[in-house]
């Protein structure tokens, strides 16, 4: 790694552990592509293959980060969906681009999405080229990762099969010197989430001992029913930061629960592009983006 690369990463760190702010996440994958752009404003109709739907989910994800209120003041990091991260903006890799334009500690979603469920959970699929893309990553300058698996029921087999097996790829990632987000996401709608978290509480609490030692992991979990359930892992040492998904919830709803968790920031999706469209002027888009990030921010950073 170039020295320019190291000063990078130890500069991306100290934004990561320790500065205000929240990650937004802009790595929709080719299953919620077509979602994101209907609320966007872009019907189906508007495309005819994944290459052109790729084409104007990057033209919308590049329209917010290039917008005025999108820098390194309220936004600490963004997570990038692969094709993003091979793509550039104005010329420059997208990852390059967040760093050094916009300050933003870029992150990578490198899951392969969901298998079937089982004992109440979705684990993630297999991902055999994990290292190549991990290499690729470091070299474009990405700081850290994301993966995502599903909860949907209070099943503690299922639960501790989703906490080792990400955990497992967490101390993959961590060999390539990226810092993983452990995402096992706790369905917001099932019946006993309340249940589901504790399960999640305690198999976490298990692996963390299997966290190399200087290492640090990241955690992205749903808010939970019960506020502050997650403060003893906010203060683990081996946990650089736990950040919150929206899960479904309005960005009303999602910043109120959130200012409930004391150390929790945002790592925001659907809540952060809500009220966004293709057919704003720029200066409407830049307003209502610049609204959004503000009530992002401050609900992370009241708590």
């Amino acid at each position: 790694m170039s020295e320019r690369l190291k000063d990078n990463v130890q500069a991306m760190a100290a934004q990561a552990e320790n500065k205000d702010g929240f990650i937004a996440a802009l790595d929709q994958s080719g299953g919620s592509t077509p979602k994101a752009l209907k609320l966007y404003g872009i019907d189906e109709g508007a495309w005819s293959s994944d290459a052109e739907m790729f084409d104007l989910i990057h033209q919308m994800r590049a329209r917010i980060i290039k917008s005025p209120a999108f820098t390194g003041d309220k936004v600490m990091g963004a997570i990038l969906f692969e094709q993003t991260m091979d793509r550039d903006i104005d010329g420059t890799p997208t990852a390059q681009y967040l760093w050094e334009k916009r300050s933003v500690v870029p992150f990578l979603k490198v899951d392969k999405g969901l298998a079937d469920e089982k004992d109440g959970v979705k684990l993630m699929k297999p991902m055999p080229n994990l290292d190549a893309l991990l290499e690729r990553a470091v070299a474009k300058g990405v700081f850290g990762t994301k993966m995502r698996s599903v909860i949907d029921a209070a099943n503690a087999d299922g639960i501790a099969a989703i906490v080792a097996q990400q955990f497992e790829v967490a101390r993959q990632i961590l060999g390539h010197g990226l810092v993983p987000i452990i995402e096992p996401e706790v369905t917001i709608s099932i019946a006993d989430k309340a249940q589901a978290e504790e399960i999640l509480l305690s198999e976490i609490r298990k692996h963390l001992d299997s966290v190399p030692a200087g290492k640090q992991v990241m955690l992205k979990l749903t808010l939970p029913t019960k506020a502050n359930l997650y403060e003893s892992l906010i203060d683990d040492p081996r946990i650089m930061r736990v950040v919150a998904l929206s899960g479904g919830y309005s960005r009303e709803e999602a910043n109120e629960k959130l200012a409930q968790n004391t150390g929790m920031i945002a790592s925001f999706s659907r809540a952060l592009t809500e009220g966004l469209s293709v057919r704003q002027s720029d200066a409407e888009f830049d307003a209502a983006l610049a609204s959004a990030i503000d009530s992002i921010f401050e609900a992370s950073r009241s708590n």
